[in-house]
């Protein structure tokens, strides 16, 4: 199977389709509107300064949660106090990736340096979490079936889209982790 992205002496170059940056695009966009924090960030500037959030509840979206977990399991009270402590630089961390990872789809070569990798990674992987949550995959069996889907011609539901942008993005992921083992080794 082919790769997306490959380690060069210039860094990880990759390679898109503009159907596959269109879909990356409207892809980050949309996990970017669905981290965007409800509440403006906390007028005291201290407060704001470290994140503390004291309006953070625990999200109701599934694909939220997924992207936001509790911390602390089996703990109501310490897993809220958590989430009001880190949460807002949580969302803001993973915000800055997506924003980060679509600026480079402007042009049709990537060429990414250690940091755009490890920020594409990042996005890549949270659009996999909301993915793999809209169509319940669970354990290995579940992504088994969603690998199943193989060509776009098979997507005549939404399930069956949604596992072939799944697998697209999964190999994706897999091409850019592999890409960033081969220059981490190569700079050894």
């Amino acid at each position: 199977m082919a790769k997306a992205f490959s380690a060069g002496r210039r860094g990880i170059t990759g390679f898109l389709e503009p159907a596959e940056r269109d879909l990356l695009r409207k892809l980050f966009t949309d996990i970017i509107t669905m981290l965007e924090p409800e509440t403006p960030a906390h007028e005291d500037p201290l407060a704001a300064l470290i994140g503390l959030d004291m309006d953070v509840s625990v999200p109701v979206d599934p694909a939220l949660l997924r992207l936001l977990p509790d911390a602390v399991k089996d703990d109501a009270d310490s897993a809220l106090e958590f989430r009001q402590l880190t949460e807002r630089s949580l969302r803001e961390t993973k915000i800055g990736a997506l924003r980060a990872a679509s600026l480079g789809l402007e042009s049709e070569k990537l060429v990414l340096n250690e940091e755009a990798a490890k920020l594409w990674a990042m996005a890549l992987n949270d659009v996999r979490l909301v993915l793999a949550e809209r169509l319940e995959i669970r354990d290995e069996e579940d992504a088994d079936r969603i690998h199943e889907v193989q060509d776009w011609g098979d997507a005549d539901d939404v399930e069956s889209y949604l596992s072939l942008v799944y697998n697209f993005v999964s190999w994706l992921q897999e091409s850019l982790v592999q890409a960033m083992l081969a220059a981490m080794a190569r700079s050894k």
